[in-house]
């Protein structure tokens, strides 16, 4: 839908919905009254053109079933003192006024009623003073106002809150009786209800934001299991979707996630680039075999429109100049050389057309060149290490849209996408990344247009119905499409929009027919062999994929899972949850284990590795974090940044000025300690062991001897280990060693644990292992590093027969250890190497050196050096 385009008719309907506008305050004098406690609008009470009465927006910031069940118990209470309330407002029961009463009331008609009705149990006038409407006691008690009313009306009415939280309206409004009350009612809330997703977008446009995740978290009525199924089947895939994709609230959660970690690393003060992460995982959905990509934004390059607006050629300015024969990639053309000479736009020494222009472009080739590092391989436009967890592409960003992507903006919608979030999208503008066309593989200076962010802005701001679909077209592909060979790798997950549909065809009880029409489209594409970009509609996105030498066979294959319909869906995507269907409700219990397991995830692969290790850019993390932790409400993500504030602390710990430094000041141990304490709470024991490390350093050998005892008596092999490839068995004992009523670092110091991680330079490793440091960074298992300072404790204290017994400990540790970490293992040799040649076994220390180089994945860098000074002695 054009985002200037607004719904007249809705305006003229009772204004029940549209919230914003405030009309009925001049047409019917109802007033704004104060509340204390939390609302995001001021309800409104008016007249609706049958007399009736109309409540809109939240009224103390009540959910729909509140509001409900707030209303129906006021309304027993009020019907069990009916003839009480009738005596004291008719108390002369011959009067015009009762006759006048009489007349005009629709439900008087007592039927079969007990004529001893009558009686008031006297007992209850003080309930609540809930009745008792002579007395106003609520106007101090919650500050309610009376506000007038140019009808008539016999009392005003009171609206207050009760003990419970609810809502309490008591005295005839607008002088309804009971039975015309709770038929307005009953009809507001029916449309208010077929209006509820139009609300919430209107309320949150943006769904990734803390103030929806908060509205979810507190949200009473948010579970979905209550809802009209009309086809049993189509809740079953719902069950199955949930348990896999996630409810919504986790899926929220996953979108605020990536959202602060991105902020976390931007705060660092990092100059080079920005980070942003994308891909299905920052889309919310934490599928079976998702990886992670990132992108860094360079900042070194500017893009701009047209070459005029400069006024003084620089380097590092270019041009975008779109593509005619491929409209999604683009040249970048330089500006000035690098010594700032200006570049004219067409070279004069060679015949119109005939020149490439290579010299003047910037080339991908050597874009991605500069940022090849060791132990990294070229996966399409990124660049990745050698297992492919991680893609890191490198881009460049250009605030402006392309000429050819700027209509996309106006174009006609159905309510989706929100004039929001397309203002957003407007506003960031696209990505350039360093990869030319699939057809056109020589020309390396064409650069592909990236709407990554425009994308996942756009999967933000799906409802819950549109990412369940979503997720249920990846899942088609993974589980059903790919696995035929013949069709495998034809088809990515594109991004299929739904702004060809209204929004309130996306329901949850339809959720079948929404994929059916997605799954239409995609063959009508197939079909003709062309699927536009949803940006440019010109680009095909089939291009070099898919054409008439292979379209039929994946026609066949989409039309068979079309004919299958949903029974045949449902067994093709989930054939062994078919089987223990009853486990699905146990699932639900630990649907917080997937949540836990991507934080850990997230934690280990990326604020270990991209934060450089400098501890004023630690400070500057921390900094932000603080903030972070005074402004997020929901509790896993200020979990998560607690946990993330512990791990800094870890590595703050070590760049500290060395602890045993003479004039050592007091706030300096005091820092030692504060970050020392909080690197507990990163596990249950690699804190523990730096802690340890920190008493060997100043010289305080038997308080390391009772933190090694205290971790070798928490550590086991069967714990999860977060910075490792879980497996089975452990996934199975942390889901029998935790519950969702924990905290995510409650959770954590319970039932994980991790590799010891010592900086490059670290402060806090032993002086006899300084030399494993000096070059890079040293990872270590707990129990090797444990026995290891043991040992070395032991040494100096000159206990030689516990020295012996750590020393055979920690050499059936390392060479019989139940975790075979492969870039440990080099380490935990060479420290093996070190304790034998601190002993004066020289044999057995030359042999574990040898072992060491021999390794496959890792080698150790001291291990060859220690080697060498071995033999010179």
């Amino acid at each position: 839908m054009d985002r200037n385009s607004k719904n007249k008719n809705d305006s003229s309907d009772e204004n029940l919905f549209d919230m914003m506008k405030t009309t009925y305050w001049e047409i019917y004098g109802v007033k704004r009254f104060p509340y204390r406690g939390k609302r995001k609008f001021t309800p409104l009470l008016s007249q609706s053109l049958d007399g009736g009465m109309v409540i809109s927006n939240d009224v103390f910031g009540l959910t729909i079933s509140q509001f409900e069940r707030m209303y129906k118990a006021c309304l027993e209470r009020r019907r069990s003192k009916e003839q009480w309330i009738l005596n004291l407002r008719y108390p002369d029961k011959s009067s015009k006024e009762y006759l006048e009463y009489l007349e005009n009331c629709t439900d008087c008609n007592k039927g079969n009623m007990d004529r001893n009705s009558r009686s008031i149990n006297k007992s209850n006038f003080s309930d609540e003073n809930l009745f008792e409407m002579k007395k106003t006691t609520y106007w101090e008690i919650y500050d309610v106002k009376r506000f007038p009313y140019r009808g008539k009306r016999k009392f005003t009415p009171l609206l207050s809150q009760s003990i419970d939280g609810g809502m309490v309206i008591s005295n005839d409004v607008f002088g309804l009786t009971i039975s015309q009350f709770e038929r307005m009612y009953k009809a507001c809330l029916e449309r208010r209800k077929t209006k509820e997703q139009w609300i919430i977008n209107l309320r949150y446009p943006d769904k990734s934001s803390k103030e929806y995740l908060e509205y979810l978290e507190n949200c009473t009525d948010c579970n979905k299991d209550h809802l009209p199924w009309i086809d049993p089947r189509e809740h079953h895939l719902y069950e199955h979707l949930v348990n896999i994709v996630g409810s919504e609230i986790d899926i929220r959660k996953r979108h605020r996630l990536f959202i602060i970690i991105d902020m976390i690393f931007n705060s660092s003060g990092l100059g080079g680039y920005t980070q942003i992460f994308s891909g299905s995982l920052a889309e919310g959905l934490d599928l079976p075999g998702s990886d992670m990509d990132v992108m860094y934004v360079s900042k070194s390059a500017k893009i701009i429109q047209k070459e005029k607006n400069i006024l003084i050629p620089v380097n590092g300015v270019y041009v975008m100049e779109t593509d005619i024969d491929h409209p999604g990639f683009a040249r970048l053309r330089q500006v000035a050389t690098s010594k700032g000479k200006s570049l004219p736009e067409k070279c004069e020494r060679c015949p119109t057309g005939s020149c490439t222009g290579k010299r003047r472009y910037l080339l991908t080739s050597k874009f991605l060149t500069v940022h090849m590092q060791e132990n990294t391989c070229i996966h399409g436009p990124c660049i990745s290490d050698i297992d492919q967890t991680i893609d890191r592409a490198f881009c460049i960003r250009s605030k402006y849209l392309p000429h050819n992507a700027m209509p996309w903006s106006s174009r006609h919608g159905r309510q989706w996408p929100p004039s929001f979030v397309i203002d957003r999208i407007v506003k960031y503008g696209c990505l350039l990344v360093p990869v030319g066309p699939k057809i056109s593989s020589d020309d390396d200076s064409l650069w592909r247009i990236s709407f990554s962010v425009a994308e996942r802005l756009l999967v933000h701001s799906f409802n819950f119905t549109q990412l369940l679909c979503y997720g249920l077209l990846k899942l088609t592909l993974k589980r059903i499409i790919n696995t035929n060979d013949k069709v495998n790798d034809l088809l990515c997950s594109y991004f299929l929009k739904t702004e060809e549909i209204d929004i309130d065809t996306f329901q949850l009880s339809k959720i079948y027919h929404c994929f059916f029409l997605c799954l239409d489209k995609l063959i009508s594409w197939v079909n003709t062999c062309y699927c536009p970009n949803y940006f440019i509609p010109e680009q095909n996105m089939f291009l070099g994929k898919i054409d008439q030498s292979n379209n039929k066979i994946l026609l066949c294959v989409l039309q068979s899972i079309q004919c299958g319909g949903i029974d045949g869906l449902i067994h093709n995507l989930f054939p062994l949850e078919n089987e223990h269907h009853r486990l699905i409700s146990t699932k639900r219990e630990f649907s917080f284990i997937p949540l836990d397991f991507l934080l850990y995830r997230t934690t280990t692969l990326l604020m270990m590795n991209t934060i450089p290790k400098d501890i004023l850019i630690y400070y500057k993390t921390l900094s932000c974090i603080y903030s972070l932790l005074k402004s997020e409400s929901s509790t896993f993500i200020i979990d998560s940044c607690k946990l993330y504030k512990y791990y800094i602390s870890q590595f703050i710990v070590q760049l500290l000025p060395s602890p045993i430094t003479i004039g050592n000041t007091i706030y300096i141990r005091k820092c030692y300690h504060r970050h020392l304490q909080n690197g507990t709470k990163t596990d249950s024991v690699s804190g523990w062991l730096l802690y340890a490390s920190f008493y060997y350093v100043i010289g305080q050998f038997n308080d390391t001897l009772k933190i090694t005892d205290y971790v070798l008596g928490r550590w086991s092999p069967y714990m999860l280990l977060i910075d490792f490839d879980s497996n089975d068995t452990w996934t199975i004992n942390y889901k029998y060693n935790v519950h969702s009523f924990m905290t995510v670092n409650e959770r954590m110091t319970l039932a994980t644990a991790q590799h010891v991680h010592y900086v490059q330079h670290s402060q806090l490793i032993p002086e006899e292992l300084q030399l494993e440091v000096e070059h890079s960074a040293m990872n270590i298992l707990p129990n090797v590093m444990s026995y290891c300072l043991r040992f070395l404790c032991y040494h100096h204290l000159g206990d030689i027969p516990n020295k012996r017994q750590a020393l055979r400990d920690l050499d059936i540790t390392v060479k019989d250890n139940v975790i075979i970490s492969n870039d440990a293992v080099s380490h935990a040799l060479t420290l093996l190497g070190v304790c034998f040649e601190i002993s004066g076994d020289k044999d057995m220390a030359y042999q574990c050196y040898e072992e060491a180089l021999q390794c496959d994945s890792f080698v150790c860098p001291s291990a060859e050096a220690r080697k060498l000074k071995l033999l010179k002695i």
